[in-house]
């Protein structure tokens, strides 16, 4: 009987047919590490497989995908009991990965899966939108939003991350700022928004650094609003430097709430959620994941 404890390890489809993996996989297992494997297919594949992980006493799940792989699995696991939730690891097989790399954690498979199983865990914060949806890297409204939405498949599979600024190049004409306001605890705003980042992690959109001194174990949450038509100068800013940008309005908030005349939609870790107000907190320390050691994203 194999007491090594048990790591279920989730894929998205996409990603099944990664042979770096599965020689990674391979060579863990012949270890001794107790690995089982499971493909997502359908919609709420990942919330059956963690409560799959939950009934087998996993100690670990590992989230094998993108950025919205991982907002699955993290989903899924803020919904169960604190005292019995399995720690998360990541396995970076999206596009653009943008938790992954703010985290720092390897592109290379075995070195990543490694992480994902042996590293140490440490209590991070994730968000809470209108008390159903969750996110643990960003939420972002606006033209990135659309631009993230509409950037096609096989522009994303030839080019990665750089595939939605060149998207994005290619619909300047498309810009329409979303008129809004924003409050939260000492904060309020309210006018014409072309891109909004509420950030846990740092970027989103396959780079765009909107949110660069975000952290996952502060408490808070950093908001950035770009109130310019300079679309474009702004994004190579946020892209080149961690400096101020005058275009930007900046904070950090523990909570908020958006409200707009018109409906919005906001990108949650990529995936979409629609309306015309959004309750957004953070829920500190919510969950535990393996982060690499000196990690960018952690205080």
């Amino acid at each position: 009987m194999n007491k090594q404890p048990l790591t279920l390890l989730i894929l998205n489809g996409k990603g099944a047919g990664n042979e770096a993996l599965r020689t990674a996989v391979n060579t863990l297992r012949e270890e001794g590490f107790n690995i089982a494997v499971r493909v997502t297919w359908e919609k709420d594949d990942g919330l059956r497989y963690v409560d799959e992980a939950m009934a087998l006493r996993a100690e670990t799940v590992v989230a094998g995908g993108g950025d919205g792989t991982v907002n699955e699995i993290a989903t899924a696991l803020a919904m169960l009991p604190a005292a019995r939730r399995p720690v998360l690891g990541i396995l970076p097989l999206g596009t653009a990965n943008d938790f992954a790399t703010s985290a720092g954690i390897p592109e290379e498979m075995e070195s990543a899966l490694r992480l994902a199983i042996l590293g140490k865990a440490v209590m991070i914060d994730i968000a809470q939108v209108n008390q159903q949806r969750y996110f643990i890297n960003m939420a972002t409204g606006g033209f990135g939003t659309r631009i993230t939405s509409e950037t096609p498949e096989k522009l994303k599979s030839a080019l990665g991350g750089v595939s939605y600024l060149i998207h994005g190049l290619t619909r300047v004409d498309a810009l329409k700022p979303d008129s809004c306001q924003i409050e939260g605890p000492g904060f309020h705003w309210k006018g014409d928004a072309l891109v909004i980042g509420i950030g846990n992690g740092r970027q989103a959109g396959g780079g765009q650094r909107l949110c660069p001194a975000a952290l996952v174990n502060d408490g808070e949450l950093d908001v950035s609003i770009v109130t310019t038509q300079e679309l474009l100068p702004t994004l190579f800013h946020s892209l080149t430097s961690d400096e101020e940008n005058p275009n930007i309005v900046s904070t950090r908030l523990k909570s908020l709430t958006i409200r707009a005349p018109s409906e919005m939609t906001f990108n949650l870790d990529g995936e979409p959620l629609s309306g015309r107000e959004f309750s957004i907190k953070v829920l500190p320390g919510a969950l535990a994941c393996r982060l690499p050691p000196q990690c960018p994203l952690m205080a």
